[in-house]
């Protein structure tokens, strides 16, 4: 019986029958929509807006001027994954982006740990980043009309304070909830909707973003860029070590790599197509997080960063000494942010579907709607869950815990390529696609290495935090997933 049962973790779920779930065979799968264009602005719209527009007032507290190191360690280390992504796309383009990566090669106690980590990860970016797109609406009202929202609907009730968390009762922060509701909307009318709309926003939102370098560059000062590294060293955070801790907190902006394999199961050609957005979404996003971290830094002193909220707005206006400049980015941001918000909540109910599908949660998470195809009840849970924490809880909680659900992601995604490899040995070569160079072993487990040396700087909250939620989920699985999965039936016992 114990061996039976530790069969059961250690089960894999065949590559093979991967693509079944999106072939859109029955009313229960989703329909084939998306191609290459479509898909990367899906990883651009995830990735370019929570680093840049929110987390530098988080980022170069830590590491002053050299937070630029910072986005480059994160660059390269998302990098190296990508290729990791890329290969395993090919090899399983199903949705569920890690966690059928996990299940494929690793066995279900790993893949449903995995989706313990995404659904961390997804719902508290998609918070975290509805939190900050309410500053920026602030920012444009104050500039517009001269009126925000009163701080009593602008606040939230969990807030970190100087001696730890406080709570502030009789505060709740409205504006994300709003925003959080507006995205669950559109994602129930339909992919092909949402994925218009984003692409369009992920246009407007570069174009601000240049538009924030062009006007930032003009104010750009080299003596902003002095000391570079952090010389304070009361928090532990002079030199290298602040450089490798706002990695840590600028590192979860990386996770539209992972939404874009979340997408697997509505992409026309999945084995081509999710592997060129992978790096075409990479290559976009280093180029715009390198040049905006530049001119803000060269822009402003680091000191000034502190608690600054709606930055990149603020430079302008300091830049230029008129709040048309930052009216206009503020105005972008608004608009542009949602997408990031959306593609979030997108891709956590796209990974309840899979894993639903796969008998370990509920079956309500993979029921979907006959007329839109989409799984309205996944999303309306989702959405729930997103405006809840939104509207309570500080972000300042919520950015490095996403960081660690996207380390942990990036490790899984990057051990699984030699155990394909290794698990494929014996079958015919695969068709034409993309494998990760230097065999399977050099770029994997410089990934790992690479996440593992920015993990080492998080918080002691931050993974005592992780831990209580991970507990939590293996009590899910070890009462529901294991004895409700799907492979009990179609594995022999």
């Amino acid at each position: 019986m114990t061996t039976s049962f530790g069969r059961k973790l250690i089960r894999i779920k065949p590559a093979d029958e991967a693509p079944a779930h999106g072939d859109g065979a029955d009313d229960k799968s989703l329909e084939r929509t998306l191609g290459v264009f479509s898909l990367a602005m899906i990883g651009v719209g995830a990735t370019i807006g929570t680093g840049i527009f929110f987390t530098m007032a988080e980022a170069v507290p830590k590491a002053g001027p050299s937070v630029i190191l910072s986005f480059l360690i994160a660059a390269v280390t998302a990098g190296l994954t990508a290729l990791c992504y890329a290969e395993l796309s090919f090899r399983i383009p199903a949705s569920g982006s890690s966690y059928s990566f996990a299940y494929a090669s690793l066995g279900e106690f790993a893949a449903f740990s995995m989706a313990a980590c995404l659904l961390l990860e997804y719902g508290l970016a998609a918070s975290a980043t509805a939190i900050g797109w309410s500053d920026y609406l602030n920012n444009f009202l104050t500039n517009a009309f001269g009126w925000q929202v009163p701080a009593s609907l602008h606040s939230p009730m969990l807030v970190a304070g100087a001696n730890g968390p406080e709570l502030h009762s009789g505060q709740f922060n409205l504006p994300p909830v709003i925003l959080v509701v507006l995205c669950v909307g559109l994602l129930i009318k339909g992919t092909t909707e949402s994925a218009a709309v984003n692409t369009t926003m992920v246009l407007i939102k570069l174009a601000i973003l240049l538009f924030f370098a062009a006007i930032a560059f003009s104010g750009f000062d080299a003596k902003n860029l002095h000391p570079f590294f952090n010389p304070d060293n009361s928090k532990g955070l002079g030199g290298m070590a602040g450089v490798t801790a706002a990695a840590g907190t600028v590192f979860f902006s990386f996770i539209g790599l992972d939404t874009v394999a979340t997408a697997g199961a509505e992409v026309r050609n999945p084995r081509r197509s999710v592997p060129v957005a992978i790096l075409s979404a990479l290559a976009i996003v280093t180029l715009f997080y390198l040049l905006v971290a530049v001119a803000a830094i060269g822009a402003q002193p680091a000191g000034k960063f502190q608690g600054q909220e709606a930055g990149l707005a603020v430079i302008l206006q300091e830049v230029t000494g008129k709040t048309w400049p930052a009216l206009v980015l503020s105005a972008g941001a608004v608009i542009s942010v949602f997408s990031v918000t959306l593609v979030t909540i997108y891709g956590q109910t796209r990974i309840l579907y899979t894993i639903s599908r796969d008998g370990l949660i509920p079956k309500i998470f993979h029921r979907v709607n006959p007329r839109t195809r989409t799984p309205i009840a996944n999303t309306l849970i989702v959405g729930t869950g997103v405006a809840i924490v939104a509207g309570l809880v500080d972000s300042n909680f919520l950015w490095d815990m996403v960081s660690m659900g996207t380390l942990t992601a990036f490790i899984v995604v990057s051990v699984a390529v030699p155990v394909m490899r290794r698990n494929d040995r014996n079958k015919p070569a695969p068709a034409a696609g993309f494998r990760v160079p230097f065999g399977p072993y050099v770029v994997p487990v410089l990934s790992v290495a690479s996440c593992l040396f920015i993990m080492k700087d998080l918080s002691t909250l931050t993974f005592r935090i992780f831990f209580l939620w991970m507990a939590a989920a293996l009590v899910v699985y070890f009462v529901h997933g294991v004895r409700h999965s799907t492979l009990n039936t179609t594995l022999p016992k």
